[in-house]
């Protein structure tokens, strides 16, 4: 059996063993941007009656797989840079197995972006928005273009592969709502066709480059100088949310809340009552893949959670406008619930969550023995094995020069667990 050679180029000329395994291949495989970027490389000429156009992964991994059984002659699929870096070359190694598959990598977009802008890269994110070529078929993605707000206050420096879909303008509007004036600190880098004769770097911030056109082969760089060492991922306090007074859920209960949740990375989360939506905001600026759906029926709230979700860019938010049960019905299946406010239907909503979600966590606050009580019950009868906590605070306060002690209401934190987590 032949082996497959994934070839990396577009940035710089062939070493020694790149160049022999395509002098050498029974057949080269490439997109159509590849073969144009082939065809300035001086093994072109030797190798052109040899190489075949498939723009289709798919079709791509197919035509491998019979040309491996019906030939032995080594195959070279050609990549974009690094095929390792968000490339096919992942793909290639899944589907054909590592023992066929071998890597010779270029040079990855992201090294010549930085090279370009002249930024050291060790301490940047590096994420792709590219979805691939076909609209009507996009790949999953491990963070979406909502997330950028919140992964740049993490870490101060982003490299993110683009598409037409999730492109410069766009990022920069997105940016622009979640910073607000503080954009004006942001400094953005739109590189365009690196590796091109007129390759084109623009320079700016994200404002003034709303608007602008690029070139569909880009990259992007954004840079926060204030950077990730003023990002508090967890631990806001009761006075950083808008919220009516009182009505919000206190520091220590929300941390042991969120504890008892077990939230994953990725899921789904409903947070039902959410109120001024401090669990949904925390549970967000930790977990930027996870999709959160704060549920609330009250104007005021609604308003407030909109402003608390702009305030720390947390658009993996979702705001249900509705009551529960009857509005959860709209919603994807929950991996995780946490139940904040009921008004007087928490039997019925612990039945629809119940009746929607296979398995997971769920969470109830009660501050009444009443509302304890039918959360159990409820529960229970529902097949959730259930445990209790009860949280009873007592927050220090100067009484003239000496310091006091002074209590708040207790709260039973009612966790239910239902399959395997």
């Amino acid at each position: 059996m032949g082996r497959v050679y994934v070839v990396g180029i577009g940035y710089r000329p062939l070493d020694r063993k790149a160049r022999e395994t395509v002098l050498q291949a029974g057949v080269l495989l490439a997109s159509n941007r590849l073969f144009e970027v082939f065809r300035r490389y001086e093994e072109y000429d030797a190798v052109k009656d040899r190489v075949r156009v498939i723009n289709n992964v798919n079709e791509t991994m197919e035509f491998i797989r019979k040309e491996l059984k019906n030939s032995s002659g080594d195959i070279v699929l050609l990549a974009s840079g690094d095929p390792m870096f968000f490339g096919i070359g992942r793909r290639s190694v899944q589907e054909l197995g590592s023992d066929v598959v071998e890597i010779l990598p270029d040079l990855s977009s992201i090294q010549i972006a930085f090279a370009r802008v002249k930024i050291p890269w060790d301490n940047a994110f590096l994420m792709s928005l590219h979805g691939g070529p076909d609209p009507e078929k996009r790949r999953p993605l491990k963070h979406g273009i909502g997330e950028v707000p919140i992964l740049l206050r993490r870490y101060g420096k982003l490299a993110i592969l683009t598409d037409r879909v999730n492109n410069p303008v766009r990022i920069a509007e997105i940016i622009c709502k979640s910073y607000h004036e503080e954009s004006d600190r942001l400094t953005m880098y739109v590189c365009e066709r690196l590796g091109y004769d007129d390759e084109k770097v623009t320079k700016g911030r994200p404002a003034g480059l709303i608007g602008s056109e690029f070139e569909d082969t880009n990259l992007v760089v954004i840079i926060d100088p204030a950077t990730e060492e003023r990002f508090t991922a967890f631990g806001l306090s009761e006075t950083e949310f808008s919220h009516k007074k009182g009505l919000i859920t206190k520091d220590e209960v929300r941390a042991v809340s969120i504890h008892k949740l077990r939230l994953p990375q990725k899921g789904v989360f409903w947070d039902i009552g959410a109120g001024s939506g401090s669990v949904s905001i925390e549970a967000g600026r930790l977990l930027p893949a996870l999709e959160i759906y704060a549920v609330e029926r009250d104007d005021e709230q609604l308003d407030m959670i909109a402003r608390n979700r702009d305030t720390y860019g947390v658009f993996n938010l979702s705001i249900v406008r509705g009551e529960a049960p009857g509005v959860l019905d709209s919603l994807p299946v929950p991996d995780r619930v946490f139940i904040g406010g009921s008004g007087g239907a928490l039997e019925a909503i612990i039945g629809k969550i119940s009746e929607r979600m296979s398995s997971g966590v769920v969470v109830v606050n009660a501050t009444t023995i009443e509302t304890l009580n039918t959360a159990l019950q409820s529960l229970k009868g529902e097949g959730f094995g259930v445990d209790i906590t009860e949280v009873s605070i007592s927050r220090s306060k100067p009484i003239g020069d000496k310091t006091h002690m002074s209590a708040l209401n207790p709260v039973f934190i009612v966790r239910g667990v239902k399959g395997e987590i």
